[in-house]
């Protein structure tokens, strides 16, 4: 392959079509391999990933939709993006290659130019993707099962159905056998036979989970059994099994449950990598500080100081940055949920009863709930990596802002306002603005359950010996156990059900944060059922010194 030319494979079983494609896609200047099946394209995948993934719908044996699952569950090759192209044009068959994992979908149809423009977008979209997010070259590893049975021909039929599909097997027809085929070579699935001599399924399961957490990766062990019973399911789940099976001439149910034991068991490899990564960056991190300030051991205390602090500000900077990535990567999902939910029912509108309909509308809203926790996320990373640009602020003025931004809510509502004179003090505008609306709003949302709701505004005596300026926000409403109080200002932490009361548990996290970064402090006090108060603490208003 000629330095810098894209590799697409092409997996189409027509002859007549994969030639046209492989013209077309050649004169645009990429380099093509030809697939006639997807057991062939998984094969050229492992051998060199390409850059793209072109794939019928309607294949022989394995089809288009079931490669595109296998892909993303490989973690390796998860991210080669794929381009779902076929005959059928309808709508349904457009959401079953994108759920399965498709990233866009163009129908045989379509003008040839549409083609090359969906799949030139799909490559930019993965180069941006690498260069944000450092992905390695993707490698397609093969999935190994071990089938165990004492009698051939079942055990000859199940590997002949599961090489089928394109899985790698091997064959043990004892408990001894398998243990030592474990031993020597990893593997993703055992299926494994309840009776057997010598040593039992439950048995050659007991000693297969003494040593999963050994083993380099997940390990799912399916007990098979001619005769099903409640009993036997128990002593096998017991024993260690994922999950137990009945034996039948049909294996569409077994393979069914293999489907879902990898796909678990992929996600388990892919967080165990994930948090082995980190760990390695963060060992990373450590070990260079140390390196650093070890170098730096004969220099004045300041210095020290001013490096620390440099690497410190580096890495939160980094963890922000990271955040921010994740959180916007995980909008796509949340934005299929709410619009395919929302095709669904426009397009079976008169086939769903209400519960159909119910089942719609509760998506569609913890899409759009899930929506607004991760803008919620987003700001708290703001707040926390967002420059200060620190004056003399009126707390009385912020206070009026504050409830002009929230009059939506409050005009409706019978609230008595008891808001007294305070203090001007030094901090950020804008973030300090940002504080008041927030304990204003938890306030006016607390109170909705009282016929006549009471919010007040004041301040109060600071710490003594402590230039400082102490405000609170106080209601009537649904007030809270002092016991849990230490809980209040984290993130994610609610003292009332979504139920009662919506929200995402982010608000007073990023007041804490943001009145932590003037140099405050903030807490709360509260009684169930009689109202909260909640206090927070600023420097005075002082005349700007320079940094001589």
């Amino acid at each position: 392959m000629k330095s810098g030319t894209q590799r697409i494979i092409l997996v189409e079983d027509s002859p007549t079509q994969a030639v046209k494609l492989c013209g077309l896609l050649e004169a645009e200047g990429f380099e093509v391999t030809s697939c006639s099946s997807a057991e062939e394209g998984l094969r050229e995948i492992g051998k060199e990933p390409p850059d793209l993934l072109v794939v019928d719908y309607y294949l022989p044996g394995i089809r288009g939709d079931e490669l595109c699952r296998r892909i993303r569950m490989d973690i390796e090759a998860r991210q080669i993006p794929i381009l779902m192209f076929t005959v059928d044009d309808t709508q349904a068959m457009e959401m079953r290659g994108l759920d399965a994992g498709a990233d866009d979908y163009v129908s045989k149809s379509a003008d040839p130019g549409v083609l090359i423009a969906r799949i030139r977008g799909l490559l930019r979209k993965a180069k941006e993707s690498q260069a944000i997010l450092g992905v390695a070259q993707p490698r397609m590893r093969d999935v190994w099962m071990l089938a165990v049975d004492d009698s051939p021909t079942y055990l000859n039929k199940i590997v002949f159905e599961l090489e089928k599909d394109g899985y790698k097997c091997e064959r043990a027809t004892s408990g001894e056998e398998c243990l030592r085929k474990l031993a020597a070579q990893p593997f993703d699935c055992v299926i494994l036979d309840l009776i057997m001599p010598e040593m039992d399924g439950i048995e050659v399961c007991r000693q297969i989970d003494e040593r999963r957490r050994s083993l380099h990766r997940p390990l799912a062990v399916l007990m098979l059994t001619a005769q099903e019973s409640k009993e036997d399911l128990t002593r096998a789940l017991e024993a260690g099994a994922d999950d137990f099976v009945g034996k039948s001439s049909d294996m569409t149910v077994l393979k069914g449950r293999i489907r879902a034991l990898l796909r678990r068991n992929f996600y388990l490899e892919e967080n165990r990598k994930i948090i082995e990564e980190l760990k390695a960056k963060e060992i990373e991190v450590i070990r260079a500080r140390i390196e650093k300030e070890t170098a730096q051991a004969r220099a004045a205390l300041a210095q020290k100081l001013e490096v620390t602090n440099r690497e410190l500000e580096t890495a939160n900077k980094e963890l922000e940055a990271f955040s921010y990535s994740v959180s916007h990567d995980l909008r796509a999902p949340l934005r299929h949920l709410d619009g395919f939910s929302d095709l669904l029912r426009k397009h079976s509108a008169g086939d769903l009863d209400e519960k159909g309909n119910r089942y719609l509308r509760t998506i569609s809203e913890s899409a759009k709930q899930m929506g607004r926790l991760i803008d919620d996320l987003l700001e708290f990373s703001r707040t926390g990596r967002a420059e200060l640009h620190s004056t003399t602020v009126s707390l009385d003025q912020l206070v009026k802002d504050a409830l002009r931004d929230l009059k939506p809510d409050i005009e409706s509502r019978c609230i008595a306002w008891a808001i007294g004179s305070l203090s001007e003090v030094y901090g950020d505008p804008s973030m300090l603005r940002q504080v008041l609306v927030n304990l204003i709003a938890n306030a006016v949302k607390y109170t909705h359950t009282r016929e006549q709701a009471r919010i007040e505004i004041g301040s109060t005596a600071g710490h003594p010996n402590v230039n400082e300026v102490v405000v609170f926000v106080r209601d009537n409403g649904a007030g809270f156990d002092m016991q849990y109080a230490h809980k209040l200002f984290g993130v994610f932490q609610r003292l009332h059900s979504a139920n009662e009361f919506e929200g995402t548990g982010i608000g007073l996290a990023n007041v804490r944060r943001i009145i932590a970064r003037h140099g405050g402090r903030t807490w709360a006090e509260g009684k169930v059922g009689e109202g909260a108060t909640f206090y927070f603490s600023l420097p005075h208003a002082q005349k700007e010194t320079s940094d001589d």
